[in-house]
């Protein structure tokens, strides 16, 4: 099927069926299908793919009305990240739902009507981000574009058996997008595998001059070099677990416990208290005057004209001084402090998306209290400059899904995606290609080591206090010598290539090195010794030590014993 077939396709759908709960406006059908033929032949990463996005997101010559009929304006321009993934090839078919001026995470308040899951109509689709996940959900475009600032980009996904990513604030540029916090809201992706919601995020990322909250990845950023090997995952103790009563999706979080501990992570037990305390400065501190100021001049004319209950949220930020939000300000920043040491103990974060679903029944009996409880392990995120991705976990007997998130620090958005891509394969049925473990973790150098900082050995340290991890074990490729070193304290060995010499090749292990630790790790390592190239078996080139020539004049070879390691042992 051609790309002109398949969004002729999605249109046909997409009329047959009322407009509203999951669409606010449709593009022009004509337009879409010039625009996809014009791509047939096209090369770009995104060609043909089609996509929906937020009615809080500005679309040039298409209504934005943030959910609010009243707020409704036509912009001239596109948001910054709508004309990053035309520009790749990616095809938008429309404007969806949501919880007005991105306030909820139930997906109820909407003037447009109420989604629901798509796996049950009695049950809420989660907000506020609601169409766009039940647009992935009903196949209507491959993936979709949300915002996140509470959990909005996770909670629709946990809901809908989708891929939720929310990257770190400003990784995606929010210019053209109607504010809800302007300082801590992110453009999410919901997708129905990690490997598309990638593609999104290359196209969709970059720095753009026009948000001052834009901004890349620095030297260091985001280093994960966990990826490559073992990791840590921290968990709440059972006591700071909330599942509401749902005790089908507890028992699912203990078995996305164990599929995680398959995939080699080592779970930690860490205090939530901090991350829940942040969480509560969201609605319950100055933030809320956040999302006042973003619609102030709209609301003193048009109060009555919006949701009751958005209404009345975002009028309490009127109760907020300056001296509350700086108080706020620093409570914050002292909670970040702490939250630092609980990450000393891990590399991610595993949490519940939601601790249960609710009804529309529910939501209307209670609609504050069902969507703070909705709140409970997404509101902290953006708080604490963390990244997320909300991955389906498996289903309750009622055939309702269950989703959790892996969460990490800021720019790891894109590691979290290749684990969430392995857990998300390694326990249901996935289409479409693998997202692939990178050569070298993100951020990181990867670095050969022989001798004195192998595992167990003295100088191992020198890696591990860098936060550099263990990769794997290995070997040189052939035409390497080993020398033991005359004087060296503690005692080291020398590795040279010698290329007339096809030997079996020695021990090694790769080890990641964060890459803005990198140049103190070779700043430290002392004469004869040096950091330079060594060839694996595998073909592969890395960092590794290296020794200078004159050292080896009279040192004792060593090539026979294969490694450092069995060298030691024959003089024991």
């Amino acid at each position: 099927m051609n790309f002109v077939e398949r969004i002729n396709n999605i249109f046909d759908r997409i009329e047959a069926e009322p407009l509203h709960p999951i669409w606010i406006s449709i593009a022009d059908r004509n337009q879409v299908l010039a625009r996809a033929a014009t791509l047939e032949d096209s090369k770009l990463p995104l060609a043909g793919v089609p996509f929906a996005v937020k009615d809080n997101m500005d679309v040039a010559g298409m209504a934005t009305t943030a959910g609010c009929p009243a707020y409704s304006f036509r912009p001239e321009a596109s948001a910054t990240v709508v004309k990053n993934l035309e520009a790749q090839g990616a095809i938008l078919i429309g404007k969806t739902n949501m919880d007005q001026f991105a306030t909820g995470l139930v997906g109820t308040r909407s003037p447009y009507g109420a989604c629901s899951s798509v796996f049950d109509q009695h049950y809420i689709s989660g907000g506020s981000s609601s169409g766009s996940a039940v647009a992935v959900a009903k196949g209507f475009v491959d993936f979709s574009l949300g915002t996140d600032t509470a959990g909005s980009g996770r909670v629709p996904a946990a809901f809908n058996n989708l891929i939720g990513l929310k990257p770190t604030r400003g990784v995606i540029s929010t210019f053209g997008v109607v504010p809800a916090c302007r300082s801590l809201d992110c453009v999410s992706i919901f997708s129905k595998a990690s490997h598309t919601a990638h593609l999104a995020l290359q196209a969709a990322k970059g720095l753009d001059t026009k948000d001052p909250y834009s901004r890349v990845a620095q030297t260091g950023n985001g280093a994960a070099p966990w990826l490559g090997g073992s990791f840590r995952f921290g968990v709440p103790p059972r006591n700071q677990l909330e599942f509401f009563g749902d005790d089908e999706a507890a028992n699912a979080f203990d078995c996305a416990v164990v599929s995680l501990q398959s995939l080699g992570g080592q779970k930690v037990e860490i205090d939530f208290t901090v991350f829940r305390t942040a969480a509560n400065l969201l609605y319950e501190g100055p933030w809320v005057a956040e999302r006042l100021a973003a619609i102030q001049d709209f609301i003193k004319d048009h109060a009555a004209e919006m949701n009751p209950v958005v209404q009345g949220i975002i009028s309490g930020g009127n109760r907020y001084s300056a001296v509350n939000t700086f108080e706020a300000v620093y409570k914050l920043r002292a909670l970040q402090r702490v939250a630092d040491e609980q990450w000393r103990a891990m590399d991610i974060l595993l949490l519940p998306t939601t601790g249960t679903i609710y009804t529309h029944e529910q939501v209307a009996a209670d609609p504050v209290k069902t969507n703070t409880n909705l709140g409970y392990y997404t509101n902290f995120v953006n708080l604490l400059d963390l990244a997320a991705v909300a991955v389906p976990a498996g289903f309750r007997s009622n055939g309702l899904p269950f989703g959790i998130s892996l969460i990490g620090p800021a720019f790891t958005e894109e590691s979290l995606l290749v684990l969430a891509d392995r857990y998300h394969r390694a326990t249901a049925l996935v289409d479409g290609p693998v997202l692939p473990m990178p050569e070298v973790p993100r951020g990181c150098i990867a670095v050969a080591v022989v001798g004195a900082h192998l595992q167990g050995q003295p100088l191992n340290w020198q890696l591990t206090d860098r936060g550099g991890r263990f990769v794997k074990s290995c070997r040189t490729a052939a035409g390497y010598r080993l020398y033991a070193l005359d004087g060296t304290k503690p005692a080291k060995p020398g590795l040279v290539r010698d290329l007339n010499y096809a030997g079996p090749g020695i021990e090694l292990e790769l080890w990641a090195v964060p890459e803005d630790q990198f140049g103190g790790f070779v700043a430290a390592v002392p004469p004869p010794l040096g950091i330079g190239n060594a060839t694996l078996d595998s073909g592969q080139t890395v960092k590794c030590f290296i020794c200078e020539q004159f050292a080896i004049d009279g040192a004792k070879e060593i090539t026979h014993f294969g490694g450092w390691r069995k060298y030691l042992t024959s003089l024991t």
